[in-house]
């Protein structure tokens, strides 16, 4: 079985959001893009929550913190979805609505 051993860490210096994608420009170069469906949080956002974003550390990961979304650099890179359950995901959606 073989690992994946990155040379470098994964850093994020650019990202945006469209109606479809999470796009991302990595300091190396490299441009990844991921549909919006990988992340629901992110899917149901608002086009002003999907828009206000933090870029951890030195570009580890992102953060959208107005819909507590967290997402990984190097999980982005694996191909990794969202772990977040069904249970987890209606909740949030029922709270949103209440709001």
């Amino acid at each position: 079985m073989n690992t994946l051993t990155l040379e470098i860490e994964p850093v994020a210096v650019k990202v945006s959001v469209t109606d479809d994608e999470l796009i991302v420009n990595l300091a190396d170069g490299r441009q990844i893009s991921v549909p919006l469906a990988w992340y629901p949080r992110l899917m149901y956002a608002t086009p002003a929550e999907r828009q206000h974003f933090d870029i951890l550390g030195d570009g580890y990961a992102i953060e959208f913190p107005e819909i507590d979304e967290h997402i990984g650099i190097e999980g982005l890179l694996a191909g990794r979805h969202s772990g977040e359950s069904q249970k987890s995901l209606k909740k949030w959606l029922d709270a949103r609505k209440k709001n």
